[in-house]
C-alpha cells in the first residue's frame, strides 16, 4: 500500500539526526557529501546513498550534483527548497576568489526599485550559468586583479557573502551596463546614493579598472548630475584617447557625439536627468 507521504518521511534515524544537529549548530545549511562524510563516519558510496535518501524523504534538497541544503522543518511537507540565493550563489562560486556584482550588488545597495531574477557572481574561474528554482545564477568572469572594492554583506542573521561596495557597484555596472538592466538603471543608482558615492573613490577605482569606456562614462554621469570636483573630472579626461564609445553598449550606436567625453550619446540627457526629477 503506498506510504502517505510527507510527515512519516521527514521522521529522522539517527544518523540523519546527528547529520541535520550538527549542521545547525554550525551554521551551515548548505553541505556538500564531504561534510555528511566527516560528521556520519561513513564512507563516500554509503555518503552519498545516505544523502540520496534524504533528498527522497524531503529532508534536503539537492541543488546541483554535490551541493545540498536542509530544508526547514517549519516548511512542514515542502520538499523543495532553495534559502538564500545570494548564499547559494556562495556555495558555487566555491572559494574566496568571488563577489556578488552588478544588478545583485545594487539590490544589496539598495539601487533597484525592482527585484532582480539574476544573480551576478563576479570571478575569475569560469563556471557555467545555473537555473536553480527559478532563479538563475550567472558568472561574469573577471582577472584576480581586479577583485578589488569589495566588502562583507550580511545576507542573513548568521551567514556573510561578499559584494562589491557602493563605488566599485557603479563602476561595474559602467563597464557592463547590460547585467544592471542598462546604462539608465546605472545612473538611475548613482543618483539614489549619491550621498554614500564617493566621487575620489569612483574615479580611483575607475583609473584602477583601466578600461576607457569606464572613464568616459563615469566622468559624463558625474559632471551630468553635478558629482565630484573639477579635480574628479581632469583626472578622467587626463585619460581619454580620440576613440569615441557608446554611453549605453546594450542600445544602438546613435545619437550625437560629445566630444568632451567621447561619447556617442544613444540615450538622451533628459532621460538620465529625469531619475532626479522622481
Amino acid at each position: 500500500m503506498p506510504q502517505n507521504h510527507k510527515n512519516s518521511l521527514k521522521t529522522l534515524g539517527p544518523l540523519a539526526a546527528l547529520l541535520v544537529t550538527t549542521l545547525h549548530e554550525c551554521n551551515q545549511v548548505l553541505f556538500g557529501v564531504r561534510d555528511v562524510k566527516a560528521i556520519t563516519g561513513l564512507a563516500d558510496p554509503s555518503a552519498r546513498s545516505f544523502v540520496r535518501s534524504l533528498v527522497e524523504r524531503g529532508v534536503v534538497t539537492r541543488l546541483k550534483p554535490g551541493l545540498f541544503i536542509l530544508v526547514p522543518f517549519e516548511l512542514g511537507k515542502e520538499t523543495e527548497y532553495m534559502g538564500h540565493p545570494w548564499l547559494v550563489a556562495k556555495a558555487l562560486a566555491s572559494g574566496d576568489d568571488y563577489y556578488l556584482s552588478y544588478g545583485t550588488a545594487m539590490e544589496a545597495h539598495q539601487m533597484l526599485t525592482q527585484p532582480q531574477l539574476v544573480v551576478y557572481v563576479s570571478t575569475p574561474n569560469p563556471k557555467r550559468a545555473r537555473s536553480i528554482m527559478g532563479t538563475e545564477f550567472r558568472f561574469v568572469r573577471c582577472t584576480k586583479k581586479q577583485i578589488f572594492g569589495i566588502e562583507e554583506h550580511w545576507a542573513t542573521k548568521q551567514d556573510k557573502v561578499r559584494v562589491s561596495d557602493i563605488d566599485r557597484t557603479i563602476i561595474d555596472g559602467l563597464k557592463q551596463p547590460e547585467y544592471c538592466g542598462g546604462i539608465t538603471e546605472v545612473a538611475k543608482g548613482l543618483w539614489m546614493q549619491r550621498e554614500k558615492v564617493n566621487p575620489e573613490r569612483l574615479v580611483e577605482y575607475a583609473i584602477r579598472l583601466n578600461i576607457g569606456a569606464v572613464i568616459r562614462r563615469l566622468g559624463y554621469l558625474l559632471e551630468l548630475y553635478e558629482l565630484g570636483s573639477d579635480e574628479t573630472a581632469k583626472a578622467l579626461t587626463n585619460r581619454l584617447t580620440n576613440t569615441y564609445v557608446p554611453l549605453d553598449p546594450v542600445l544602438p550606436s546613435q545619437g550625437k557625439h560629445l566630444h568632451r567625453w567621447r561619447l556617442r550619446l544613444n540615450v538622451e540627457p533628459e532621460e538620465l536627468l529625469s531619475v532626479v526629477r522622481i
